[in-house]
């Protein structure tokens, strides 16, 4: 018996010493200095050689902030140089924060994963697919087979569209939601309504403003603007004091300019600027302000299973849902998947990339990019104002930072 005890407790302690052990090899894992001087050294010669006006960048690895640097200028014409709390327009790095905010609403009760969107908008009901979608509504519609349920509005496989393609169904998209000036969401979601499915619900992955109506529900569960709820559900309670739709007097001094590219290829400031004031359609496919620090206190809440500064704002089993592979291998891109508001890294060696399986990611269409991983306990957050879009970026980044890791 003594024999049994004393064989038992030493099992014991060498399970806690190699607890110990793997937990200290997980520490050893950390950003060298040296390493991101590689990082720094590639975004100074983007400025330098005119590609971008400048750019914010913000780690976090164990749970300590291992990077931050500013690099270029704000505004190229006055030369204004850019400075940590600069506030960027995020785009479509909203969804992520709307879909945080949809499933906080999920784990209060108001609906199921699998609800017909048309029990909540009932206009939804009759919505109707374009037969081809190069011909958009002239090429004639037929009923949808399946209603669009309300998962399919956050893996993007409601067969909903962005407007941002090629097709006469994305034309119809753009015009109907973005080009035609609505007060509010409610607005826009009902518009949104009577256009052509690019697809039938559940049968293609294909990137849309699906967001924008997971704001709509969110007034509509929660009795509040998207705007109200994310302030007092999100923003103030994680301490992200600089995001939001609308900015004011002393944050518009922050804001970034935007710039673009010319006939020639050359960087200029962008004819149109981001109205920072006054808007009322709070969406959540895009729309929302942010600074690298506040998106790195939302990254960092989602990589802490939810929790923060004492506020449970998800369950980890919620953040485990929305971070797996939502949709068979619809996805286009090799190695990855899509979960419920961020792409998923699924297979390293399909993606052909630095990397972690389990990270997940999106970004922005004014080139703002941020990654989560769970195995390396990172937030990583690269924040620039350029358009069009481009994905070189977000790959730089990610092969920069990860080779910095030793």
């Amino acid at each position: 018996m003594k024999l049994t005890k004393i064989f038992s407790l030493a099992v014991a302690l060498n399970l806690i010493a190699l607890a110990g052990f793997a937990q200290d090899l997980q520490k050893q894992h950390q950003l060298s200095e040296k390493r991101l001087e590689r990082y720094e050294g590639f975004l100074q010669k983007e400025v330098d050689e005119g590609r971008i006006a400048g750019a914010v960048s913000l780690i976090y690895k164990n749970g300590e902030k291992a990077h931050e640097k500013s690099i270029g200028y704000t505004d190229l014409e006055t030369k204004a140089p850019m400075k940590l709390d600069q506030i960027f327009y995020i785009q479509s790095m909203t969804k992520a924060v709307i879909t945080t905010a949809f499933m906080m609403l999920y784990e209060e009760g108001h609906f199921q994963l699998n609800d017909p969107l048309s029990k909540y908008i009932p206009e939804f009901k009759d919505a109707k697919v374009a037969k081809d979608p190069k011909l958009g509504t002239a090429g004639g519609l037929e009923p949808v087979k399946s209603p669009i349920r309300l998962h399919q509005l956050m893996s993007h496989t409601a067969g909903l569209s962005h407007g941002l393609g090629s097709t006469k169904v994305d034309e119809e998209v753009m015009q109907g939601i973005y080009y035609t000036p609505h007060k509010d969401i409610a607005s826009r979601v009902s518009a949104y309504a009577q256009l052509p499915l690019i697809s039938q619900p559940g049968e293609q992955w294909y990137y849309s403003a699906a967001p924008d109506i997971l704001a709509r529900l969110v007034e509509i569960f929660s009795g509040q603007t998207a705007a109200e709820f994310l302030q007092d559900r999100l923003f103030t309670p994680l301490g992200m004091k600089d995001t939001g739709y609308n900015l004011n007097e002393e944050q518009q001094t922050r804001m970034v300019t935007l710039h673009s590219y010319d006939k020639e290829g050359k960087l200029i400031k962008a004819p149109r600027q981001t109205a920072t004031s006054g808007n009322t359609v709070f969406a959540g496919a895009n729309a929302l302000f942010s600074t690298a620090q506040d998106y790195a206190l939302f990254g960092r809440m989602l990589l802490n299973g939810g929790e923060w500064n004492g506020t449970q704002f998800l369950s980890p089993k919620t953040i485990e849902i929305m971070t797996i592979d939502q949709i068979d291998g619809l996805y286009k891109s090799p190695g990855q998947g899509f979960g419920f508001g961020f792409a998923v890294m699924t297979d390293l060696a399909d993606a052909n990339m630095l990397g972690s399986e389990g990270t997940f990611y999106w970004s922005g269409a004014y080139c703002t990019y941020f990654f989560i991983d769970p195995k390396e306990e990172m937030v990583a957050v690269l924040m620039t104002q350029t358009a069009p879009f481009s994905g070189y970026y977000e790959q730089k980044m990610r092969q920069m930072i990860y080779q910095a890791i030793e």
